[in-house]
């Protein structure tokens, strides 16, 4: 076959991967083998690749191919997470678009319009990852919406309740108004956001005094129940056992008293909202006051907000400040930054709010997942620093509110059959409901249509808790012969921002179902930034298109630029060079491997001692990289398994073992050194394709024609053997030699056609082995071993050993020695001219210090040439 001059990435990519989808080498099923099992991370239904995946899927896609070349039965299981609330919010922005308001609708509509949604955008970031290389198991895809994963959850729902770990609860919730739903705590963020403190006074009932309260919500005093104070605060002695009027709608309220209030804090007047602020209704229930909710759940006023109703909280802020402006009950207004929470989806501002919800309750549960990570080192996350977080996290847990006021997701398995709030059961399915209903009531004349069932769904973390068991169908069937082989996984890659969303809750679930590990170590990555550290988003325009990346450099080449620039566990400082850097990799490579390929064989010739040394030495090299490659696969340090990859090709093999077995100009080369570069070239195709799947697999299938059993991709990682560290010693050394030859040739200017004499001082004692290699590479017409410096010779020094070049025939003696003199008298005068300004006792005492110094500086290093030169002139003195 004849070999193209340039590696062409597209073509490759599309090739090898319908080659491997066509031969089903993806896809596991149990046998004898060790299993090796991932589970992706399943992104968004309806995402897109951007760099955060790239990365992650890169690095799980190096492990799953790794693991089949150490001949494990690898299962790496794809799939895609309904996303509760993104895809919602898609589908009614898509339905506003069109003229539909979600609330028009039924359920089923609604639900009808989500599935088309998914069915046209759904999937896409899989076959996007189809692209990167990713060698999923994808007749294993699954989809948390499925109906056999929604099973497994309502399955699950239902245990967790009948074991009284469930509950219902009129809690204070972070209600999205954008969303329209209620939020656990973790998915809200807090920013810093300038505002303003109003201080606003309410008159006491029955007198002309006033009590001031400082607020940064003046729209809430709507819904204020009470002014609390402390009682030992001398300052409000006056108020105990008064009234207060709240403005504008002039509310008649008690003024409490509570030693909750800091007496050093503010006013010493507190305004409390029991329906709008967390700490405000644990007052209330304690003083047993009125709840007074005044949002509508779009954030906009109920009836409530008086004439204010309809308007949305931020508009009435404004308009209020001026009402009370207008009534002379604004004391001041101060600038104040606060800490706004806002939702991690929408970005909308959190409103606390009083909400029916279902609740988990965590502390129990909690606990197995606690010792697994902490204790028992059954669960290892690398890097270990986010131990911390964890233990921070999980040993300060609270009851996870699991309920969303969502259309889209699994629907609450709680059945209504009265009026009462607690007149509900918890069931699979509606059949089981009506039976539960029946003995719970002791109405047999009860029907399904007496039956309804709670609107809301569940939060989507609910659903991809189970991930690692629900995909093998292990809820349902937890003795099938899918989770008995592939359960508990080996490793999961993922972001530490969902270290507690989703890593920890399914090490909760996993000993609440299973009793066992979900997984054996967790490798979280870090945030993919930009060159000036910035998170890469949409809004700052600064994350480039994974595709148009792939097309430019191709997946090898962005899988390495990736890899490069990605320490284990800390942010990645992303640069497309890096990606380049990749391409021009793979372009080494192949233009390596072509120019193997060009050598004419004669199987006459013997094989030199040259080429016999130095496939030995890189057979030890090689081993050696191994084992230190292994180290870091084990350590999770891939960019380091990459670089070390990395080096040894392009150093060790392309820059040293090439150059020593290469043939001379149109010679041919032995029958027995190109099987030798070839079979090392081999070794090195495998350990860098887990790295470099499509190039490696190119050149593997190149380098003769192989069956299908035969393709790369299943073949076996190399054998570990003894490894020669002398000969590795030895050679380092005879490369410095060399080195220190290119050198001398470089700077005096000698061809490299034209052959030189060399002889050496043997004062390190160091063995002879290379002394073939150092000929060949340096092109020596001769190699002496002497006792004595030889004179009249250019010379470096190699440690001990010092090292002889004879000019005569080298150089032109001449020409060496007036271009010395020259470059002597020109750096001679330079002195002069620095000296000179040093001398003069005006210039040093009123110059600046540092021009001084540098002055100082350019003397010495003049000082330094013309020693340099003279000992070089010296060298001639025997012509």
């Amino acid at each position: 076959m004849e070999i193209p001059s340039k590696y062409n990435a597209l073509s490759v990519e599309k090739k090898w991967y319908d080659y491997w989808m066509e031969h089903n080498y993806f896809h596991s099923t149990p046998d004898e083998r060790e299993p090796y099992t991932i589970v992706i991370p399943p992104p968004n239904v309806t995402g897109v690749l951007h760099m955060g995946h790239m990365l992650n899927n890169t690095i799980q896609d190096v492990l799953i191919r790794r693991a089949r070349l150490l001949g494990k039965n690898a299962c790496w299981v794809p799939g895609t997470d309904h996303a509760s609330i993104a895809t919602e919010a898609k589908v009614v922005a898509k339905l506003k678009a069109e003229g539909i308001d979600k609330n028009d609708l039924s359920r089923e509509e609604f639900l009808k319009h989500a599935w088309d949604w998914t069915e046209e955008y759904g999937g896409v970031i899989l076959e996007q990852l189809k692209k990167l290389g990713c060698s999923c198991d994808w007749d294993r895809t699954k989809f948390t919406m499925d109906d056999d994963m929604s099973e497994a959850v309502i399955k699950v729902f239902v245990d967790l309740y009948n074991k009284g770990l469930i509950y219902r609860g009129y809690r204070m919730v972070n209600w999205d108004p954008e969303a329209k739903t209620t939020l656990s705590d973790e998915e809200v963020e807090y920013i810093e956001k300038q505002g303003k403190l109003y201080y606003v006074n309410y008159k006491v009932e029955g007198s002309d005094d006033t009590l001031t309260i400082a607020t940064t919500r003046p729209e809430t005093i709507l819904g204020d129940s009470a002014i609390c104070i402390n009682p030992e605060d001398p300052r409000h002695q006056n108020l105990k056992g008064k009234k207060a009027i709240v403005p504008i709608c002039n509310r008649v309220i008690p003024i409490i008293e509570d030693d909750y209030v800091d007496v050093e804090f503010g006013t010493g007047c507190l305004k409390v909202t029991p329906a709008h602020d967390e700490n405000d209704k644990v007052l209330g229930d304690k003083h047993k006051l009125e709840v007074i909710d005044i949002f509508n759940d779009d954030a906009t006023l109920n009836s409530y907000g008086m004439h204010y109703e309809g308007q949305d909280r931020f508009a009435v802020r404004k308009a209020i400040v001026k009402e009370l402006e207008s009534l002379g009950q604004i004391n001041k207004i101060e600038d104040y930054t606060n800490r706004v929470g806002i939702s991690e989806r929408t970005k909308a501002i959190i409103e606390p709010r009083l909400s029916d919800q279902w609740f988990l309750k965590m502390e129990d549960l909690a606990k197995p997942a606690i010792d697994a990570v902490l204790k028992n080192d059954e669960v290892k996350l690398f890097p270990k620093k986010f131990e911390n977080t964890y233990r921070h996290w999980m040993e300060n847990i609270r009851d996870w509110n699991i309920s969303r006021q969502l259309l889209w997701g699994q629907q609450i398995p709680a059945y209504y059959y009265g009026d009462g709030k607690e007149d509900f059961v918890v069931a699979e399915n509606e059949e089981d409901a009506l039976k539960l209903a029946r003995e719970k009531t002791n109405n047999q004349q009860l029907t399904t249509n007496d039956l309804t069932q709670d609107t809301d769904a569940l939060d989507t973390w609910f659903s991809s808790w189970l991930w690692p068991m629900s995909v093998f169908d292990g809820i349902r069937n937890p003795e099938n012969e899918d989770i008995k082989y592939y359960y508990p996984t080996n490793d999961l890659v993922t972001g530490p921002d969902i270290l507690f969303f989703w890593v920890a809750r399914m090490i909760v679930a996993g000993y609440e179902y299973k009793d066992e590990k979900p997984f054996e170590n967790v490798y979280l990555t870090g945030l993919v930034r930009d060159k000036q550290r910035r998170k890469m988003s949409k809004q700052l325009g600064n994350s480039p298109d994974a595709l148009k990346l792939i097309e430019e450099y191709g997946a090898d080449g962005v899988r390495v630029g990736l890899l490069l620039s990605s320490a284990a566990g800390n942010d990645l400082m992303f640069d497309e060079a890096l990606c380049q850097q990749g391409k021009q990799f793979a372009n080494k490579i192949w233009n390596a491997f072509r120019l193997i390929k060009g050598w004419e064989v004669d199987n006459n010739i013997t094989q030199p001692n040259s080429s016999k040394i130095a496939i030995e030495w890189f057979e030890a090299k090689f081993q050696k990289t191994i084992v230190e490659i292994e180290d870091h696969f084990s350590k999770y340090r891939l960019s380091d398994a990459l670089m070390a990859t990395y080096k040894l090709i392009w150093d060790d093999f392309a820059s040293w073992l090439l150059e020593i077995v290469k043939p001379a100009y149109q010679q041919p080369i032995d029958k027995k050194t190109l099987e030798e570069v070839i079979s090392i070239f081999e070794n090195l195709l495998r350990i860098l394709h887990p790295f470099m799947p499509f190039l490696t697999e190119e050149i593997w299938q190149y380098i003769e024609e192989r069956s299908p059993e035969n393709a790369l991709i299943v073949s076996r990682w190399p054998e570990k053997k003894p490894i020669n560290e002398q000969l590795i010693s030895e050679f380092d050394f005879a490369s410095e030699v060399v080195s220190g030859i290119r050198n001398i040739r470089k700077q005096k200017n000698i061809a490299f056609k034209d052959a030189i004499g060399f002889s050496v001082v043997n004062n390190e004692n160091e063995a002879s082995t290379f002394d073939e290699v150092i000929a060949k590479l340096g092109n020596l017409e001769s190699f002496d071993y002497v006792k004595e410096a030889v004179d009249g010779a250019l010379t470096f020094r190699v440690k001990s050993n010092e090292y002889f070049i004879p000019m005569e025939g080298s150089i032109d003696v001449e020409a060496e020695v007036k271009k010395l003199t020259e470059e002597l008298n020109y750096t001679e005068g330079f002195l002069k001219s620095v000296q000179k300004k040093l001398s003069n006792e005006r210039f040093v005492n009123n110059a600046p210090e540092q021009v001084v110094a540098s002055e100082k500086k350019k003397e010495a290093d003049a000082l330094a040439k013309i020693e340099t030169i003279k000992t070089s002139l010296d060298s001639f003195k025997v012509n």
